[in-house]
């Protein structure tokens, strides 16, 4: 519960939804959705009065998107460090970096929740990438790589409450998904403009030229 109570307190303070709750994020019971102000006794005020300097701007960003991917901040800047030598345009490139993780394809296709609840179901071994068993959420996926549930778990819980409202969630155009086979592929590498994620990658790019 006290972890529940933090997850929505870092989305009010945020003042967006990062998506950490799952199908919660999307019901009147989301707690922004409640609540769109900042925790605290005197969070009802707080963003109205403060300045915020472009440093803290750049680090709120920053956070917010480490936070929707579910990531630490070793693992986030190795993926910006491994984005900045790319050519192109470093947001964009860490953007794809982010979203061709595993467990984000999993999230994404439907097959949970959220992303929290694909990396677990990743870590325990119940999807497969071509047809061999991958348990590492962190395994960046290839156009043309297939992921499906594995034979053992497509009678689990959680995957198949995900499935049944997956009817109701838009999987991107870069993903398509075979709901009756649970399974589903990777079209193409996602570009900036297929993916949704409320966020200003720029000023990530910025807090880390500092």
């Amino acid at each position: 519960m006290a972890r529940d109570m933090m997850q929505c307190r870092r989305c009010r303070r945020a003042g967006i939804k990062l998506y950490l709750k799952g199908e919660r994020c999307y019901s009147p019971k989301c707690a922004i959705e409640r609540r769109p102000y900042a925790p605290g006794q005197h969070g009802q005020g707080r963003r109205a009065r403060r300045k915020v300097s472009d440093y803290g701007l750049q680090l709120r960003e920053k956070q917010n998107l480490r936070r929707i991917y579910v990531l630490g901040e070793r693992q986030f800047r190795s993926y910006f460090k491994e984005a900045s030598r790319r050519k192109g345009i470093t947001g964009e490139a860490l953007m794809q970096f982010l979203e061709r993780r595993l467990d984000n394809v999993v999230y994404r296709l439907g097959f949970a929740s959220s992303r929290g609840q694909a990396r677990q179901l990743v870590c325990h071994g119940h999807f497969t990438v071509n047809g061999r068993s991958v348990d590492i959420p962190s395994h960046l996926l290839r156009a043309g790589d297939m992921v499906a549930v594995s034979e053992k778990s497509r009678a689990l819980a959680p995957i198949a409450s995900s499935l049944s409202r997956a009817g109701g969630v838009r999987v991107p155009e870069w993903l398509a998904l075979q709901p009756e086979a649970m399974e589903g592929r990777v079209l193409s590498l996602p570009a900036r403009a297929q993916i949704d994620t409320q966020v200003e990658e720029h000023a990530v790019v910025e807090h880390y030229s500092r």
